[in-house]
């Protein structure tokens, strides 16, 4: 069975980070130890409920695309396994399936994003402007339409508890310089193309995506983080796509359908989720990995 994890504890390593679902410690020899807790965020916020397995389906979703496209773009991953990084009183079987051991790196400041679909809060700028991070787009386009092709729509990186927001290529030329803004865009698209169409062929389009790079001391590229997750991506069953609506994801929208039928301010503390809300959600995160990566859960 999965394992239950909503928030981790490793004594004798250092706590660098502890974000709305990862937490992040230092290892020696420029490394890190990513560990995905179970913990779930809706609206910027960290719900109290825990969805079980959560953070072992995303590190195997991760860990699959990151060594299908290492042809593509070098990723933050080590050889070293997890077990030999953890404290000798931590059992190793809580934390195999959920962390890795990565390259420590220097993160690129921005959003790499991918749209090959016309959605989201790309849907709204479009129907503000006709643009969508300073790239004209086709009149008349329909709400989940596909793109003619997939466009780079890099965001900020907002602080916590603020929201992110679309920029046009020259501000990340701008903040980061123009060889590694034209990197982290062509690696951008270059992973998304090749994702897309292997999820296509699986019953799965990949609307858009949201990566995370890094360089190192030499300056070479990687990719990071979490790649091609139901948090990082919108995920459409292919049988239930149309134009014109938004189609539903895999994703964690059984859990914001559900808050927004509460009265609640949308800030901390969350409320609880009911258990049918959980088990929906961690049966969707399951199906992807299940079509994606052909792991299934026990």
């Amino acid at each position: 069975m999965p394992t239950v994890l909503h928030a981790s504890h490793l004594p004798g390593l250092e706590l660098l980070h502890r974000g709305k679902v990862r937490d992040v410690y230092a290892l020696p020899e420029d490394r890190l130890l990513i560990v995905a807790t179970d913990r779930l965020s809706a609206f910027d916020v960290v719900l109290p409920d825990p969805i079980p397995g959560k953070g072992e389906m995303l590190t195997q979703i991760s860990n699959f695309w990151f060594g299908k496209t290492a042809h593509l773009v070098p990723n933050h991953l080590t050889s070293v396994p997890v077990a030999d990084v953890l404290p000798a009183s931590v059992d190793p079987r809580l934390y195999e399936k959920r962390a890795v051991v990565a390259k420590r790196l220097k993160a690129v400041p921005i959003e790499a994003i991918a749209r090959g679909y016309l959605i989201g809060s790309g849907w709204k700028d479009y129907q503000a402007t006709g643009s969508l991070c300073g790239i004209k787009l086709p009149a008349g386009l329909r709400q989940a339409e596909k793109l003619p092709e997939p466009i780079f729509t890099p965001s900020t990186k907002a602080p916590s508890g603020s929201h992110d927001e679309n920029i046009g290529f020259d501000a990340v030329v701008q903040k980061i310089g123009a060889e590694l803004a034209e990197q982290v865009r062509d690696a951008t698209l270059a992973i998304y193309k090749f994702a897309a169409d292997y999820a296509a062929q699986r019953g799965i389009l990949i609307a858009d995506t949201k990566f995370e790079f890094g360089t190192d001391e030499s300056g070479k590229l990687y990719v990071m983080d979490e790649m091609l997750t139901p948090d990082s991506s919108r995920f459409w069953p292919e049988d239930q796509y149309q134009v014109g609506i938004s189609p539903p994801s895999y994703d964690k929208q059984f859990v914001r359908d559900y808050l927004e039928t509460l009265d609640w301010n949308k800030r901390a503390p969350g409320p609880k989720v009911p258990k049918e809300i959980i088990d929906a959600t961690a049966a969707k995160y399951a199906e992807a990995l299940r079509k994606l990566a052909g792991i299934a859960l026990d």
